[in-house]
């Protein structure tokens, strides 16, 4: 009759099966790893340039502010005669 217990060959599959499942593993932890570290990288690029963005914003507004206040108003421009 059959043995019970798994010959060398079943053995051998086996752990073979186990490795290249353990390998695949291991390799679609690293690649979801990579990109987490990418989002991540990106999230903290994206902040930091809508900061740059709102604090130029912030100053052009101030510079268009002050612009305004110190310039002199236009001159009234006359009407032209008109003869009839």
């Amino acid at each position: 009759m059959s043995d019970p217990t798994p010959t060398n060959r079943q053995k051998d599959a086996h752990r073979t099966a186990n490795g290249v499942f353990a390998a695949w593993e291991k390799r679609t932890a690293l690649v979801k790893q990579q990109a987490t570290a990418h989002s991540d990288a990106s999230d903290a690029k994206t902040i930091r340039l809508k900061a740059l963005r709102l604090e130029k914003e912030a100053a052009d507004a101030e510079a268009a502010r002050v612009a305004a206040e110190t310039t002199p108003p236009a001159p009234v421009k006359k009407r032209a005669k008109t003869k009839i």
